[in-house]
């Protein structure tokens, strides 16, 4: 796969919207071997200009929120509409228990099935910069294949949400009805980073989902914006019933045009990508580090060491940097 012909074969067929081509890519960079790894880095530079035309929806929700039925039903929602969609996801967690995605994939069957769709595992490997490098690779071949619509899902908690928000172009947040203390425990994780907030499974007592978005509308006063021209929206919806999903597509819609003529959108896109050229830097050189043979050498004694309280961390360090050639 590291040869040439076959790079091109694979770039016609994916540009061609050839679903096993853009598997096998997806594969590609998700694999550790360095030849592949540079196959991919080739393969990722001739589809560049291909890439960046999708709308980018990251999407996570607290437990029970019914963040996978909501997700089929727009999913399928789009597809009617005449979109493509992707689903992709990032789990950090997934290389301790197996990958929850994979049961998700399973619930999303209609989904699934949808020539116009696709759904991507996340790789498992427990590291959330891997499994973050990988997720966002993973949208930019879903572009080049093209596809209109690519939802990165957040299937593991905390940290993964921060880095879901930062590969998108509007990050939502499904949540269940309820008040009080819940909105206080999580009003300061998820609603400061959502651009959208959707009260799901409204269908069952629409009062007391009503009565939550007035509650979080209230919340969000109190918080700064992040755009002067956007305060995120709080809907009420059914993922079931598909009730409000509508209206979830509107508000989506009407924040791109916003940001696109503000700016915003396409500052966006930059930032986030020259934060994820630093962090490459840092994930290749840390890899360097780590796979230098004097480092590797010293490794088992000094941790060792360390996590015996023989050697300072600061001093163990050093010792691994001068190995590495870096004076300290």
């Amino acid at each position: 796969m590291s040869s040439g012909p076959d790079i091109d074969v694979l770039e016609q067929r994916l540009v061609a919207g050839d679903r096993a081509a853009l598997a096998r890519a997806i594969t590609l960079v998700e694999s550790r071997r360095p030849d592949h790894q540079l196959a991919a880095r080739t393969l990722l530079s001739r589809l560049m200009p291909l890439t960046g035309r999708a709308q980018r929806i990251g999407i996570t929700g607290v437990p029970g929120a019914g963040k996978s039925t909501t997700i089929e039903r727009f999913g399928c929602d789009l597809i009617e509409a005449g979109y493509k969609v992707a689903v992709l996801a990032v789990d950090p967690s997934s290389g301790r228990h197996g990958g929850s995605i994979l049961g998700d994939k399973t619930r999303m069957e209609r989904l699934s099935v949808q020539p116009n769709a696709y759904i991507r595992p996340s790789p498992s490997g427990g590291a959330l910069g891997g499994v973050a490098r990988k997720t966002r690779e993973a949208m930019l071949l879903c572009e080049a294949a093209g596809f209109d619509v690519v939802i990165v899902e957040t299937v593991g908690v905390g940290q993964s949400e921060t880095v879901v928000a930062d590969m998108v172009d509007i990050f939502l947040a499904v949540l269940i009805p309820g008040g009080g203390d819940e909105l206080q425990g999580i009003k300061k994780g998820l609603i400061e980073l959502a651009d959208l907030l959707v009260i799901n499974k409204a269908d069952a007592d629409p009062a007391k989902a009503e009565r939550s978005a007035r509650d979080y509308r209230n919340a969000l006063h109190i918080l700064t914006p992040a755009s002067p021209d956007w305060t995120p929206p709080v809907l009420t919806a059914s993922g079931l019933t598909g009730m409000g999903l509508d209206v979830l597509w509107t508000q989506i819609q009407r924040h791109r045009e916003i940001m696109t003529a503000n700016g915003e959108r396409a500052a966006r896109r930059a930032d986030q990508d020259a934060r994820w050229m630093w962090a490459m830097v840092q994930d290749r050189l840390q890899e360097a580090f780590r796979t230098a043979p004097a480092v590797a050498a010293l490794v088992p004694s000094l941790e060792a060491a360390v996590r015996a309280g023989e050697v300072p961390a600061s001093a163990a360090a050093d010792r691994l940097l001068n190995a590495f050639g870096l004076n300290t």
